[in-house]
């Protein structure tokens, strides 16, 4: 498996035809004389969308593409788009895992956060952060963490030059809740029910910090799923059985009649 924030070798090739939607290079001198046959995929030729590389590339151009690594019959791939902008390949190789930048956001999606990184080459937006690395807390849509045009502060997860974007997160810099959480097992508390499915439901216990409780702890009766007994808001007490720093989650149980929170 290929290390993403280790690059491999840029190589200078050159375009001897098409295989379908890829294209076939040379890997050894001008002249391809005794040279080894490599393949750039057709997702690894450009960052634009063209209906077909012989958009882009002629045979007998040269170009410099990125070694991704061998499959098949041990056939080397290379990637175009890698190289295919000098200035962003650039500045995602000056990029470190747990750097932190800063950045303004562009766009919030349901499915993540497009960043504009500060001294990112101009045109470009290179930054993203996946929701689950936005905050520790459990939401429904990045919007109720970051807005448009707002400034952040985040550390670097992973820099890619094949799609000349850098993986960021929020949560990275903010305090895991968990960790001041863990002196609560045994405990007895109350929270709301943020979510049910149907083994069982999740309860707030503190910002940040939700746990579960699985549905033969919840009641006695023989029911099938959770929400034929309560619903999402619903407050209920519940025992802090286990917390797991390493997964990241909560096991709760039920309390004792009488317990006292």
């Amino acid at each position: 498996m290929i290390n993403q924030l280790q690059p491999g070798l840029v190589r200078r090739v050159k375009v001897i035809g098409f295989d379908g939607s890829d294209v076939l290079v040379s890997l050894g001198n001008a002249e391809g004389e005794g040279s080894e046959i490599g393949r750039i995929p057709w997702h690894e030729a450009s960052m634009r969308r063209v209906d077909h590389p012989s958009e882009i590339f002629e045979v007998g151009q040269e170009i410099d593409a990125e070694e991704i690594g061998r499959w098949g019959e041990g056939q080397l791939h290379v990637s175009a788009r890698a190289c295919e902008d000098p200035a962003l390949r650039s500045f995602v190789l000056g990029i470190e895992r747990g750097q932190v930048v800063t950045g303004t956001v562009s766009e919030v999606h349901n499915f993540g956060v497009f960043v504009h990184l500060d001294g990112e080459p101009e045109g470009s937006c290179t930054g993203f952060i996946r929701v689950p690395d936005l905050t520790w807390s459990r939401i429904s849509h990045a919007a109720e963490v970051v807005q448009a045009g707002q400034r952040v502060r985040a550390e670097v997860i992973n820099a890619e030059t094949r799609s000349g974007q850098v993986a960021i997160s929020l949560k990275a810099l903010q305090e895991d809740p968990l960790v001041q959480f863990a002196d609560q097992v045994g405990q007895v508390l109350q929270g709301p029910i943020t979510k049910v499915i149907p083994f069982g439901v999740f309860v707030q216990l503190a910002a940040g910090v939700e746990g579960f409780l699985h549905l033969s702890e919840l009641t006695d009766e023989p029911v099938e799923t959770p929400d034929e007994i309560v619903g999402e808001g619903e407050v209920i007490t519940v025992k802090v059985a286990e917390v797991d720093l390493q997964r990241h989650r909560v096991r709760l149980c039920a309390a004792a009649e009488g317990s006292d929170r």
